[in-house]
Formats: structure tokens, C-alpha cells, sequence
């Protein structure tokens, strides 16, 4: 029936290949989409959740709240956000009369209704923001984003309210009907957002922040949930998947129907659609194998940045013991000193020049500031801060090492793992290896 009220409503001027050129063509296109969709399901399926405190240089997947000092105003809300994006559209309709062939070749006339929305006001306006965990915060620099926000405005008004004319402009469109739809989309302040994205050094301060990078995989700003997005995605896959093969085989039929009366070329259809499944198959082998190989890298990465700690440990923390213990062995001395000539007579310090007697006496019976504990507090700060980036650094690359242990083990990614020869990675627990010890004994 409805393949029926297509060719009725055809023109006979088309030429049949045409339908197979858009069935095909609509077809390869949902597919590259379907696999590009299962590529981002994948991805975030296997990236662990960082704390804003360690984060490290490359990837990252983060999830907390919007926090900025100086939020924007968003236009039709007038909400406080650090990203909003609003439309006002006005409709419009209008009566066209059109001349075209029947089915005997005559030339005749008719009259249709368009209608439409016309947008006549558009804008986005973002601001750099943090984002804050129950670890710390983390600077995020939305330009170059895709930003997918919530919905924070919606109504449709006419022109008596007082909306109508405050959010949008004077002038109305051609044939309008005087109705107009407002629409704004935005992140509020304090909204729970989900973050994916490359960290970099910040400029300004030792620290990282996240922002565009044209190596990076992807860059991600969205209000939804980790688990939302992945169901997107993972629907949009096998609903783009479905709609390819069925636009694939119906291309076919509507050519063969256009150019046959009673076509039949079952074995035709059959073999577009195993065709179609073949190419789907070998998509996903593509998709998947990057997939694991990525995986895997970025495992080997992980466990880079544990040696990465280890050796900013082994370089800085002795050379702030050697600090600490000059500041600590000379104020020693200075109080020694100090100690010495304050318990001597009088005569035996005193100097040929009387008026610097006072200030000598002033000299030793003040007290001077000493900074040996502040030393010994920024010492201890600084063991406590090394140590916790070692364990982050460690956590990190167990659990991009269990995504990919867990990818080895189920069906079908286990098969792909077989064909290319790859390894489970080891888990670090508490047989871990040690590296030297550093040793913060103190001289007398």
C-alpha cells in the first residue's frame, strides 16, 4: 500500500535509477552514522570516571557540577548559566496554486496550504567554568564543544503578549500569522553535567583544565547521564542500522517496480540486503578492532603515568628533605649562637661604639622568625600530595586495564582479541612493585 501511493504520487519523468542512487546512498549513510555512534557507546563504555584532583594529561571522562564566578544571564530565561543557546521563530502560511500532469498527460491545477516557522532571532553566548567534584575542581573551556544542554524556556505566544515583542523583534516575516516560539536551551549553574574531553596544562598555574583539542577523539558538554547518553547511542545504532537495510533493499524495489510491472526478483532483494548485513559486518569488525587497539593503548598509557609519579617522587622528594634539613641545620645554629652570646657578660660583647649598644641589646633579645616547622608542614603536605597521585595514577590503570581484561572475555570482542594476539593486562594490588624508599631521617 504504501509502496502503491509512492509511484501514484511519482512523476513519470523520474528516472528509476534515481531511487536506486537515494536507497543506496541512504543506506551507506546511516550506516557510517550507526558505526559512528557505536564508536562513541564504546568509548565511553570503557573510560573510567576521573576525580577532578586526578586528573591526568590526555583523555578524560568527568562528571560533577557547574560552578563559575561570573555566570552569564541567559536571554530568555534569565537564568544564571555558563552556556544557553535560544530561537524565536514565527509562523507563517500562505495558499500557493501549482500546475501539474495527471495520470493522462493533461496539464491541470491545483491549490495547497504551506506552513512553516520561520526563525527570525537566534543566538549563544558560553563562558569558561569549572567543574566541581567531592575531590576539587577542574577548569573547563567550552569553545569548540558539542554542547548538548537542557531545555530552560518554552512558549509559544502571540503578538498581545507582552513576550511576543520584549524577546523578539519588530518586523514580522512575509504571510505570518502573528504566532511566535520561544526556545532556549542551556547549563545552569549547580547542574550536574558530564564531561568528556582532552586535559591540558593550564598557562597560568601548575594545573590541568579541559578544552578542544584536534587530536582528541571527541569533546563533550552534556546535561544528561553517563548511562543516558550510552543508551542514546546505542539505540541510535541499531535504529540507523535497521533503516539502512530497509532504505538499501526498498531502493531496489521501488527501481524495479518503477521500471517492471510485476518485477518478482526476490533473489534481487536477498542479495542487496546480504549485502548490506556483509558490509555491516565488516564495519563493525573495523570499529571494533580500533576499539580494543585504543583500549589498549591507552592502558599502556596508564601505566606510564605510574612511572611518571614514581620518578617525580624519587626527583623531588629528596631534594626537599636536602631543603628542608639546610633550613632546619641553619636556624639550629643561629639559635645556638643567639643562645651563647645572650648568657655572656655584658663586657664581654660590648663594642667600642656606645650608640650601638641598644641595638645590639634589641639583636638579643628578640626572638627570629623562624620557618624550619612551615618547612617540615610543606614537606608533609607535599609527601601526602605525591602519594595520592601515585594511588590515583594506579587506580586509573586498573581500571582501564579491567574495561580491557572485560573486553577479552566477552563474545564477540573475545573472537577479535584471539585474532590479533592480545594480552590481558595485571592488575596492581598489594604484591605491587616497590621502588626505592625514600628516606626522611633528618640530620642532628
Amino acid at each position: 500500500m504504501i509502496l502503491q501511493r509512492i509511484l501514484a504520487s511519482s512523476s513519470p519523468d523520474i528516472p528509476p535509477e534515481l531511487f536506486l542512487v537515494l536507497g543506496f546512498g541512504a543506506g551507506a549513510i546511516m550506516l557510517c552514522i550507526a558505526i559512528n555512534k557505536k564508536r562513541m557507546q564504546r568509548l565511553m563504555a570503557d573510560l573510567p570516571t576521573s576525580r577532578t584532583d586526578g586528573v591526568f594529561i590526555g583523555f578524560n571522562e568527568l562528571k560533577g557540577k557547574t560552578r563559575c564566578d561570573r555566570a552569564l544571564t541567559s536571554f530568555l530565561a534569565e537564568a544564571a548559566c555558563v552556556h544557553y543557546r535560544y530561537s524565536v521563530e514565527e509562523h507563517w502560511s500562505r495558499i500557493v496554486t501549482e500546475s501539474y500532469t495527471d495520470s493522462k498527460g493533461k496539464r491541470r491545477t491545483r491549490t495547497r496550504r504551506e506552513s512553516g516557522w520561520k526563525t527570525v532571532a537566534d543566538d549563544e553566548q558560553m563562558v569558561r567554568f569549572r567543574l566541581e567534584d567531592e575531590s576539587g575542581e577542574i577548569r573547563i573551556l567550552p569553545q569548540g564543544a558539542k554542547i548538548d544542554p537542557s531545555r530552560i524556556f518554552s512558549r509559544t505566544c502571540g503578538r498581545r503578549h507582552p513576550l511576543y515583542y520584549r524577546k523578539g523583534p519588530r518586523r514580522a516575516v512575509s504571510d505570518s500569522d502573528h504566532r511566535r516560539r520561544f526556545t532556549e536551551y542551556g547549563i545552569t549553574l549547580d547542574t550536574p553535567i558530564y564531561v568528556l574531553g582532552q586535559a591540558r596544562e593550564r598557562s597560568d598555574m601548575v594545573a590541568a583544565e579541559i578544552a578542544a583539542d584536534r587530536d582528541a577523539p571527541h569533546f563533550l558538554i552534556s546535561t544528561r547521564s553517563e548511562e543516558e547518553l550510552r543508551q542514546r547511542k546505542r539505540s541510535g545504532y541499531w535504529g540507523l542500522s535497521i533503516f539502512g537495510l530497509v532504505f538499501t533493499v526498498g531502493g531496489l524495489m521501488l527501481h524495479d517496480h518503477w521500471r517492471y510491472a510485476n518485477p518478482g526478483r526476490i533473489p534481487e532483494y536477498l542479495l542487496a540486503g546480504g549485502s548490506y548485513l556483509l558490509i555491516w559486518l565488516i564495519s563493525w569488525i573495523w570499529m571494533a578492532t580500533n576499539s580494543l587497539i585504543s583500549l589498549k593503548n591507552r592502558a599502556e598509557q596508564a601505566k606510564s603515568l605510574i612511572d611518571v609519579q614514581l620518578l617525580r617522587r624519587h626527583d623531588l622528594i629528596p631534594q626537599l628533605v636536602e631543603c628542608v634539613n639546610a633550613i632546619s641545620k641553619h636556624e639550629k645554629g643561629l639559635q645556638s649562637r643567639l643562645a651563647e652570646l645572650r648568657y655572656q657578660p655584658k663586657l664581654d660583647w660590648a663594642t667600642p661604639f656606645p650608640d650601638s649598644e641598644p641595638l645590639l641589646t634589641g639583636l638579643l633579645e628578640a626572638y627570629p622568625e623562624l620557618h624550619a616547622s612551615e618547612a617540615y608542614l610543606g614537606l608533609h603536605q607535599e609527601l601526602i600530595d605525591t602519594e595520592n597521585r601515585i594511588a590515583l595514577a594506579r587506580n586509573y590503570y586498573n581500571e582501564i586495564a579491567s574495561f580491557y581484561n572485560t573486553r577479552q572475555e566477552i563474545f564477540p570482542d573475545r573472537l577479535l582479541g584471539r585474532m590479533l594476539g592480545e594480552r590481558q593486562f595485571k592488575l596492581l594490588g598489594a604484591e605491587r612493585e616497590e621502588r626505592d624508599p625514600v628516606n626522611l631521617a633528618t640530620e642532628d
